[in-house]
């Protein structure tokens, strides 16, 4: 595909996402109707549509409207591209600009528009953030970094480091944990690479990586909100005997097979097996969350979050610590975290939860900044007292 076919395509997708069609099925649709792009092609191509969305408002206002070709123009006008190279109608390239799209293209005042959030979120975000509210909105943005966790397990951080790039893949170890590798050329080659395919590494961000590796000791551990488990196999690696559970089973189905890789032994359970499998040593509450921290890499969760949607993830967040309470051992420890940057989600539950449960104790909380090495993402230890 030409330069300009590419520019064509993710219009189409944009145009089909401002329907309300999810990205990911929009770009998959466009892939299997489009035989004759390669990968390179649809990597690019992914990469306008992703950009686009991080920039959703700002380039709708540098384009000088919300079809997907105004915000194309838009995204090409902030890199700073030749946008007449592409918009030629050449090689299935999109017709040339209009005078109007010419002129179009305003720098906007609103603080919205300029930190790409929607408007009720700004408060929110600057009483959550102070400081750094604003500086935060435009990381989020930005691509996130490719983060691997290495499997302390099975190998050590320098082998897997030369390993990787025998096949392709180069990093760079990522200050925010002692196991993350942060890849810095040749992504895609992972998912064919050995070291990937044997269990010796996992992608996991470096923030995450973090709050595992600060929780102490080895034990017994359910991981309550296991999803996908990357943080159940973190947990595992560092020599827990691990639990996961899930209220929807179906978020875990890739578990197993993701255990066997990394040569872990992981128990999986269902809510009415709890009661007799604890109490546990460690229960881990990754809850469910706006994912702000992370908005970099789902960039529609950001334009799809309401404040009434928050709220419902607020109460959600505290009766999932209610319930996980009760599996936690009389010495046992609950670790409460989130990837999410707004305080409602994080010391505001905490504090909440304190008052409603008085006999229990925050021991340790931190939080870590959406920055080049990792999400936002934030952890909180609490302990029955003594």
């Amino acid at each position: 595909m030409t330069p300009g076919a590419r520019v064509a395509a993710a219009i189409e997708i944009l145009d089909s996402v401002q329907s309300g069609q999810p990205a990911e099925q929009a770009l998959t649709r466009w892939a299997r109707s489009s035989r004759f792009a390669g990968s390179g092609d649809r990597a690019a191509i992914r990469d306008y549509v992703y950009d686009a969305l991080r920039h959703w408002r700002s380039d709708a206002v540098r384009g000088g409207g919300v079809s997907g070709r105004a915000r194309m123009i838009g995204r090409l006008r902030a890199q700073g591209n030749d946008i007449a190279a592409l918009f030629n109608a050449m090689g299935h390239a999109p017709a040339p600009l209009t005078p109007e799209e010419e002129a179009a293209g305003q720098i906007s005042d609103q603080m919205g528009d300029i930190l790409d959030l929607p408007d009720w979120l700004i408060d929110t975000f600057r009483a959550s953030l102070g400081d750094q509210a604003e500086a935060t909105a435009q990381m989020l943005t930005t691509r996130a970094p490719v983060t691997l966790r290495v499997n302390t397990a099975l190998t050590d951080v320098g082998a897997t480091q030369a390993e990787l790039e025998s096949e392709g893949v180069e990093t760079v170890a990522n200050p925010r944990a002692a196991t993350a590798l942060t890849v810095t050329k040749g992504p895609r080659r992972l998912r064919n690479a050995a070291t990937y395919l044997e269990g010796r590494v996992e992608v996991q961000d470096g923030s995450s990586q973090a709050a595992m590796l600060g929780i102490s000791g080895t034990g017994t551990a359910l991981d309550f909100c296991a999803g996908g488990g990357g943080k159940t196999l973190a947990l595992a690696a560092q020599g827990w005997t691990v639990t996961a559970h899930d209220i929807d089973a179906a978020r875990m189905r890739d578990l197993p097979l993701r255990a066997s890789r990394g040569q872990h032994q992981i128990t999986m359970c269902t809510t009415d097996e709890l009661g007799a499998a604890g109490p546990f040593d460690l229960v881990l509450c990754d809850a469910p969350c706006s994912g702000s921290g992370t908005w970099r890499r789902t960039p529609e969760a950001k334009w799809a979050l309401t404040a009434d949607r928050l709220s419902e993830l607020v109460a959600l967040q505290s009766e999932v610590l209610d319930t996980a309470v009760a599996h936690v051992g009389r010495e046992g420890q609950l670790v409460y975290a989130t990837c999410s940057v707004l305080d409602a989600e994080n010391m505001g539950q905490i504090d909440a939860f304190l008052v409603r449960h008085p006999d229990w104790t925050l021991r340790h909380h931190q939080t870590w900044a959406v920055d080049e090495w990792g999400d936002g993402f934030f952890v909180a230890h609490l302990v029955r007292d003594a």
